[in-house]
């Protein structure tokens, strides 16, 4: 059997809105069709599982992704699952200013040339992580704020609480609030 072959990519951009604006975008998976190219569909099945439908014309593929660690304005991290789960990935947010962000793309994948699947035979580019990049900064930057927000926390696939749960009165029976 052949030996897989790593690939790795990594492009940044900057886009002319806040961090928390680009960050909050980013966490609508749901919305990346609208303008990613090779996302045909996102269906977010929990916090930290999504199910993906990439390709274009008739070579599409669905596969599993599982956010491993995301942290508010900063990380999205994931990994695939099931035969994409030599697919790992970052998203690093960094604010430049106010009002300008950098994104960092960060996409590692082994080729698996036993399986007759496109993924593994098609090359993971620079050129089309930046075109897809591009369509997100012109997303944003044209609809000017985020559509939505998911801001929750996960460390090693383990979805935290958003908020601490308020701390409890000492004296019994006292409202807390």
């Amino acid at each position: 059997m052949p030996s897989a072959a790593a690939q790795s990519v990594e492009e940044a951009i900057e886009v002319a809105v806040p961090v928390y604006t680009a960050y909050n975008q980013w966490t609508q998976f749901k919305t990346f069709p609208r303008f990613m190219r090779w996302v045909k569909g996102v269906e977010q099945l929990r916090p930290n599982l999504t199910r993906w439908e990439v390709g274009t014309g008739w070579a599409t593929w669905t596969f599993l992704a599982e956010v491993v660690e995301q942290r508010p304005d900063e990380l999205i991290a994931w990994q695939g699952l099931g035969r994409w789960a030599g697919h790992r990935g970052e998203v690093r947010f960094r604010a430049l200013a106010p009002d300008r962000t950098e994104i960092v793309v960060s996409l590692r994948s082994v080729a698996r040339p036993s399986r007759r699947h496109l993924a593994h035979r098609t090359p993971l580019t620079p050129r089309l992580v930046r075109s897809e990049l591009a369509r997100f900064r012109q997303f944003i930057e044209g609809v000017g704020q985020e559509c939505g927000a998911w801001r929750g926390v996960i460390r090693n696939g383990q979805v935290r609480p958003q908020e601490e749960k308020p701390a409890r009165s000492r004296v019994a029976g006292w409202p807390v609030g």
